[in-house]
């Protein structure tokens, strides 16, 4: 390697993916505000999937209940989610990019992944990347540059939309200290508020923060990972092995709120029906469950709990039913989700990133 050249880590990032792909089949609707979700059906109970900047200017966005949505943007052209489309297209550009010289690839989910490459010039692949992209697809993508993983999912947010957005070590801080953390890939709300009764509520403040309290309030695992995110640093290593997932789930909004207890117990035992096909058909044991529960009008709840391994279907049956017992009976039901964990192949690359944390 010359000394000019350096691996680099690209995150490539496509721009409001799913509604892209759906103005691509339907060019009238270019420019208009256009809302994705759930069938179609504007009466519907659905969240939405995605929204069209045009839409987002409105303050549309991703799970937002369709009907908040629509009152936000009542002018806005409402599609069904087709996953099959969305699928397709998402192959055509992981193709794309694997064919990129070089290029090592570890896909993310249908719009985002992870390039590594060689490069004395990353901005120039960057830009070579977003023009193949474009060309053997039609979609436009961002991108972000960085020398870890971390940095790079970052760096994306700030190329939006159609641009190129490098952090590294050098300038992370100067970039990232003044933001709250809640800014950060990995760190939500739930834990920025957290942090917050810490005394860390940005980036600089939890990039210096000692061990002990974030060990004590988050454990000796995720505290100081979450202090290594407020650092930027991390991993540089593009994983390409084959993902593979760590569990299947279901989940359905209800046409009217569930009250009754038979109600909501054969709803959740039916999602477990059919998450337990899906994972049947890996034959792989079940490891842990999780019920996800919306209370009315939008409260949501998620109960967890580890399984001894088993291929059990009354036995996983059974420790479902503990948690569909800790729904609480006096409150309605606006949707419910199952997913079971499933034990994972010694050489497969899980789900465990930041961007699949999953429900």
């Amino acid at each position: 390697m010359s000394e000019d050249r350096h691996p680099w880590v690209l995150h490539v990032d496509l721009d409001q993916f799913i509604a892209a792909v759906e103005v691509l089949r339907h060019p009238e609707l270019a420019g208009l505000p256009l809302i994705v979700g759930g069938h179609g059906d504007r009466t519907e109970r659905a969240v939405v999937s995605t929204a069209s900047y045009e839409a987002r200017a409105f303050g549309a966005g991703s799970g937002m209940p369709l009907s908040v949505a629509l009152r936000k943007v009542p002018d806005a052209v409402l599609l069904p989610v087709d996953a099959e489309a969305y699928t397709a297209a998402s192959e055509a550009v992981m193709a794309t990019l694997r064919a990129w010289p070089g290029a090592v690839v570890q896909v993310l989910g249908w719009d985002e992944a992870f390039v590594g490459l060689t490069a004395s010039d990353p901005e120039a692949e960057a830009r070579g990347i977003q023009q193949s992209v474009l060309q053997q697809t039609r979609l436009h993508c961002s991108v972000g540059i960085g020398d870890t993983l971390v940095r790079a999912k970052v760096a994306t947010g700030f190329g939006k939309p159609q641009g190129v957005f490098r952090l590294t070590a050098d300038n992370w801080l100067a970039v990232m200290g003044a933001r709250p953390t809640r800014e950060l890939w990995g760190v939500g709300s739930k834990v920025s508020t957290r942090l917050k009764t810490l005394g860390i509520a940005t980036v600089d403040e939890l990039a210096a923060a000692d061990d002990a309290p974030l060990v004590a309030e988050f454990g000796p695992r995720m505290g100081p990972w979450y202090r290594q995110l407020g650092r930027g640093d991390g991993s540089s290593m593009v994983d390409d092995t084959p993902w593979v997932a760590r569990g299947h789930s279901r989940e359905t909004t209800f046409a009217h709120d569930l009250t009754a207890r038979s109600e909501i117990e054969h709803a959740a035992l039916t999602l477990l029906d059919q998450v337990l096909g899906d994972v049947e058909a890996e034959a792989r044991p079940v490891v842990g469950l999780a019920l996800k529960v919306r209370y009315a009008p939008f409260t949501t709840k998620t109960f967890t709990r580890r399984v001894k391994e088993t291929h059990d279907r009354e036995a996983v049956v059974a420790e479902a039913r503990g948690l569909i017992a800790k729904i609480d009976p006096e409150r309605a039901v606006r949707l419910l989700g199952m997913r079971a964990e499933m034990a994972m192949p010694g050489d497969a690359r899980d789900d465990h990133t930041p961007t699949r944390s999953g429900w």
